[in-house]
This record gives structure tokens, sequence and C-alpha cells, in this order.
């Protein structure tokens, strides 16, 4: 299938957005990984290149999973290590994107949006901005999603996710799911105008993944992120 993405490239730029790299883990690197990935890159020569900040993998088991990291300043440390010198085998930047997490760690000790910045700027990476997580993450764990945007660094943000969640019923406590099933709620949408106006128009993915609508549903996505995007760009003219 490759070359469909070899001709895709040749009419849009393309963004490579990776998930197993497991940067978070305490692991030594996959360098056959990085290998094929470097590989990948010098062939389709892409805008961007993310990964995910967490990990997935220990020794040989892979665990098809995007699994948080605990925010202390041992496990910052590790990521900022492993992403530079992901970067350094790849001769290019990565944006590392923010994660939804269905737990927390008591030892903890770093608030998730101070390990996110500090991150970009320790390992001089980019950040992916996932704004629906922002808000499924501020729900599950009770913290303020403007304070969040408000920490992040708007240099180092390069392109922007929204998606959709599924909100669980009957559990005794708020829970959100990223299932990217759904269209982007108002509470995102408000979220991704606050972090417009922060960080200014960068490209924005709207992930649909399960429950795939009619086109017309995804182009209407998209055609309000863009007017979104457009009415950022007028207020800065």
């Amino acid at each position: 299938m490759l070359h469909v993405l070899d001709d895709v490239r040749r009419d849009y730029p393309v963004s490579l957005h990776g998930v197993g790299l497991s940067l978070g883990s305490g692991d030594q690197l996959h360098i056959a990984h990085l290998a094929h990935l470097k590989q990948l890159v010098e062939r389709i020569q892409p805008a961007l290149v993310s990964e995910h900040l967490c990990w997935g993998a220990i020794g040989p088991r892979h665990l098809n999973d995007l699994l948080p990291l605990p925010y202390t300043e041992e496990a910052l440390n590790l990521t900022v290590e492993h992403v530079r010198r992901a970067q350094e085998l790849l001769d290019r930047e990565l944006l590392m994107e923010n994660v939804s997490t269905y737990l927390s760690y008591t030892h903890s000790t770093i608030p998730e949006w101070q390990f996110v910045a500090e991150l970009t700027r320790r390992a001089g990476c980019g950040l992916l901005l996932d704004v629906n997580n922002i808000y499924v993450n501020s729900v599950n764990h009770g913290f303020d999603p403007h304070a969040y945007i408000r920490a992040i660094p708007p240099a180092a943000v390069r392109e922007i996710h929204l998606a959709g969640f599924t909100a669980k019923e009957g559990l005794g406590a708020p829970l959100l799911i990223d299932t990217h099933s759904r269209p982007v709620s108002n509470e995102v949408w408000a979220l991704y105008r606050e972090a417009l106006v922060h960080i200014g128009p960068v490209p924005t993915l709207i992930e649909w993944d399960q429950d795939i609508p009619e086109l017309e549903v995804l182009q209407a996505e998209a055609a309000r992120a863009q007017e979104f995007m457009h009415a950022c760009r007028t207020l800065a003219a």
C-alpha cells in the first residue's frame, strides 16, 4: 500500500503518526523500529512526524495500548532522554501527543500539563496537542482544562487533534473514553477555540475511527474546525 501513500504525498503534505515507539518505557529504545521508521520518513518526506507520550511495551511484550506515565521527575528524565535520542536517529523533530488516561499514579508529583510543557523544553521536541484528550482527562481526573491550555508553550505546538468521546454511565463517578466514534463535543470545540487564541492556527486533524458516519458528517466537522481557524486569523489580523 506504500504506492498509495506515495501518490498522496505528491499532492498533499503528509503527517506520519506513530503508536509503537513506546518512548516512555523503562526499556531501551527499539532501534530496529526506529530504523524502519527512518526509512519511511526518508521515502515520504512528511511535513510532520509524531508519536504518543506514553508507554506500551516492556521487553518482548507489546500491550497494544497507549498506557499512561507516572508524572514524576524520574519518568520525565527518562522520556526526555528517549525523545532526544529518537530525534537524533531520525534526524528530525518529533511531535509528542498528550494521551487520554483512565487512571493516575499515587506517586505522581508533577501536573500533566507541566510534565508535557517541560518535556518539550528539555527534549527540544514539538507537541501534537490533542484538545479532546485534555478535556477527557480533565473530567476523568478532576483538573481545570483551561489551566492546561494556558501552560502549553505556543511555539512548541505544530498540530492539533480533535475527536469525539463516549461518556460511561452508572459508575458512580464521571468517566469519558476517547473512542473517536462521535462528533466533537461542544465543550471540546470551546476548548479548541481557546487553544487557537493561545497558540494560533496550526494544522488540525479530526479523528474518527469507529462508527464512521456519512462523508457529509465528516466534512461538516472539518468545516467547523476551518471556521474556528479563520476566526482566529481574523482576530489576529
